[in-house]
Order: C-alpha cells, then sequence, then structure tokens
C-alpha cells in the first residue's frame, strides 16, 4: 500500500506460506476491493473498466506512474475496475477493483479520466472538498480475497477509518 493508504495488509507468517501466497497473487487469485473518494465528482460512465498500459518515469528521486501507449518500449499491461457508490456535487465515493497491481495504478487511472483521488497532490488530487480540508490519499484498502494455505478462500476486510468516514459524511456520501 501507498504510505498514505489505509485499510488491508497481508503478510505470511512462514516461508512455505509465503512461496503459496505469491504464487497465487502472481496468478491472479488474488481480489482486492478499494474505496476512494474522487472529485470533481462520479466519473462518467459511473462503472466501469479502465485499461490502460503504465509506465514507470523518474522525476528526480521521485517515482511516477504515467498512462503510455501499448507499445512503449517501458509499458506494462493494467487494469482496474470501478463503480460509483455514490454521488455528490462536489465528489464521489467510488468501488475499485484493480486486476492487476501497478504502483499507484489506482492513483493514475482515476486522475486519467479527470477524477483524482481527493488528498493525492502527486496526481491532481483535490486538497479540500466542499470546503473541508483532506487530510491524507483518500483511498482505503477494504477487503482481500485470497486462497488460504490450508485450503479454502479466506476474505480478510478493513472498516473504513475515522478520517474517511467523517469526509464521507460530510461531503454526504454515506
Amino acid at each position: 500500500l501507498d504510505r498514505d493508504t489505509s485499510g488491508v495488509i497481508l503478510t505470511a507468517k512462514t516461508k512455505t506460506a509465503a512461496s503459496f501466497l505469491g504464487k497465487h497473487m502472481m496468478g491472479r487469485r488474488f481480489a482486492k476491493t478499494y474505496r476512494a473518494i474522487v472529485t470533481p465528482g462520479a466519473p462518467d460512465p459511473a462503472q466501469g473498466a479502465i485499461e490502460e498500459a503504465l509506465r514507470r518515469e523518474e522525476l528526480g528521486r521521485e517515482a511516477y506512474m504515467r498512462v503510455c501507449p501499448p507499445d512503449h518500449p517501458d509499458a506494462e499491461s493494467a487494469k482496474t475496475r470501478y463503480r460509483t457508490l455514490s454521488k455528490g456535487p462536489d465528489a464521489a465515493l467510488l468501488e475499485l477493483n484493480p486486476e492487476t497491481g501497478r504502483m499507484h495504478q489506482l492513483r493514475v487511472y482515476l486522475a486519467s479520466i479527470g477524477r483524482p483521488i481527493s488528498g493525492d497532490a502527486r496526481y491532481g488530487g483535490a486538497l479540500a472538498v466542499g470546503g473541508h480540508p483532506v487530510p491524507r490519499l483518500m483511498l482505503h484498502a477494504a477487503a482481500l480475497s485470497f486462497p488460504h494455505p490450508d485450503g479454502g478462500t479466506k476474505v480478510i476486510e478493513a472498516p473504513v477509518p475515522t478520517d474517511m468516514q467523517k469526509l464521507i459524511d460530510l461531503l454526504g456520501l454515506g
């Protein structure tokens, strides 16, 4: 997770479990669900998929990701599904399901469709919404579903943190 992203993080307790999970992650058997507050409102269409190649760009000591043509020599394929959960005049609450895990993928994709994540100064996100300050990047890893080393599928979830829930409520997105 990016430094200011809240939510679910998975770690393995043993090398065997780490190997098992790594293999299944590379095989894209993990399902990730995020929540994000975006501005200036809901995307159009309200749900869909963004599938654009991304490439890493270094500017001094900072690394950024950029949308690029698929034939660019540094292009990496990526895909995210999104849907609008609620919307108001200033912002919208989205559910995001990345199918790949590129650095800053959600942040870059949402900025590329003109709906940057609130609090994301790097990719153009608003630092105040509807007259309310945004305390941090409003991106939350809400749930992770994955094959468990002991068998079956495990789902872990994290509730929306207080600071994000407060902004959701203030913006009438709850």
